[in-house]
């Protein structure tokens, strides 16, 4: 049986649904709530590290490294799950990464010392680091490409979740308790995700009756080595390299450059958080409508603004602060969704699982090295404010421009194989 003969009957009948089905409704909300815990792990580092650096007393290099690390075995993850990625039932393979990344989680909570919290978050990262491309590869073999925006901005909406209901509380439980408790309590949401997933999602696994190359290797090699590939993984770098160099030392610059008192970190979260709730769906329906193109232009050319201004901030107000926060979140929404969804449109049914682990792999090499780069950049005055942190954003502001005409070919690459305009 060929991919066309799978496919195409399942995509003329998805073309005409313009409304999602209740079982669709509740695996876009379990996705989310799986994305929810991951992204929670990953971004809790940042506004932890004004807290983690005096209590395990390390660096800003030392810390900035712990944030990369995760970044680093979660690419490693990536490639090594890439061979296998499209040769298994899609919820199993969910499953087992999962569990793996609850277990990482676990250690970061027990850490005594920065040495095993780093273990910790190697740990997490080799299997939380596969589990968005696996969320990602679900996406797209359920949902058609004029659904998917919608899809991806409600499951992107677990970042904004994150922000609102994780950092706030993961904050007031690291000010009230220690940070410990904050990984403690992600273990325990993970399990309740474990829980649903294992016995609320049926299994994915359409792709496996497509052609496939019977050796993992042969069939990393084939995805890597596909030409139409090359740019969407040169774009997908290019994202990470620039994204991830502000998030982790954002609390850090808020609080000693900024001048805002570390007990009101999870106000700006809370209301950032907030807004993006309610974007995240409405760039989804944006993106769907007017264009995936279109609206990531949007939203670059908002984050080079705001990225101009909040590295130039001086002391300001906590309404300023929340302000400036809260475009800057639009911006990276209105560029998140709609490159992800034109993504998902480029690879082969046969092998998306693989492109997706290919394309997580290397977002999160290259975020680490951002992280990396920006730690090596970025230097302490004596009353703990950064410095050089201007310099980060010319950085992200540059491969934001690079970015847009770069996704200009993808998108014409993908209406070239759909054979009409991507909507």
């Amino acid at each position: 049986m060929t991919e066309q003969t799978i496919a195409a009957p399942i995509d003329d009948q998805q073309e005409r649904q313009t409304g999602f089905s209740r079982y669709q409704s509740l695996l876009i909300a379990l996705l989310a709530f799986t994305q929810f815990t991951i992204i929670l792990d990953f971004v809790i580092m940042s506004p932890l590290g004004a807290i983690l650096m005096p209590s395990l007393n390390i660096t800003a290099g030392q810390f900035g490294v712990a944030v990369s690390a995760y970044a680093f075995s979660a690419g490693i993850s990536g490639i090594l799950a890439a061979g296998f990625a499209d040769r298994f039932d899609r919820k199993r393979l969910l499953l087992f990464f999962y569990v793996g990344f609850t277990l990482g989680t676990l250690l970061c909570a027990v850490a005594p010392n920065y040495h095993v919290l780093l273990l910790g978050r190697v740990m997490t990262g080799l299997f939380g680091g596969v589990i968005g491309s696996v969320v990602l590869a679900i996406v797209t073999d359920l949902f058609p490409l004029n659904q998917r925006g919608r899809v991806m901005g409600f499951v992107q909406t677990a970042f904004a979740a994150s922000q609102v209901l994780g950092i706030p509380a993961g904050l007031f439980l690291a000010n009230h308790w220690s940070w410990h408790v904050c990984f403690a309590a992600i273990v325990a949401i993970s399990i309740a995700a474990i829980a649903i997933i294992a016995f609320a999602m049926q299994p994915v696994d359409a792709h496996l009756r497509l052609k496939q190359d019977s050796n993992p290797f042969h069939h990393l090699i084939a995805t890597v080595g596909q030409p139409r590939y090359t740019l969407a993984f040169a774009v997908t770098t290019l994202l990470a390299t620039g994204g991830y160099m502000l998030m982790p030392f954002g609390s850090a610059y808020t609080v000693h450059n900024l001048g805002i008192d570390i007990v009101h970190l999870p106000t700006i979260y809370l209301v950032s958080g907030l807004f993006s709730i309610v974007m995240g769906p409405l760039i989804g329906r944006a993106s769907d409508a007017f264009g995936k193109y279109p609206t990531f232009v949007f939203g670059s050319v908002v984050s080079v603004i705001m990225v101009l201004i909040y590295v130039h901030l001086g002391q300001v107000s906590l309404t300023t602060a929340i302000v400036v926060n809260v475009l800057m979140f639009v911006g990276i929404f209105s560029r998140m969704i709609p490159s992800q969804t034109l993504m998902s449109a480029i690879p082969d049914a046969s092998q998306r699982g693989s492109f997706s682990a290919v394309s997580a792999s290397l977002q999160q090499l290259s975020g680490g090295l951002g992280s990396m780069v920006a730690a090596a950049i970025i230097a302490e005055s004596p009353d703990g404010s950064l410095i050089h942190f201007d310099r980060l954003g010319y950085i992200v502001v540059a491969s934001a421009i690079v970015s847009v005409v770069a996704m200009y070919f993808v998108q014409k690459a993908v209406a070239r194989r759909s054979g009409r305009r991507v909507v």
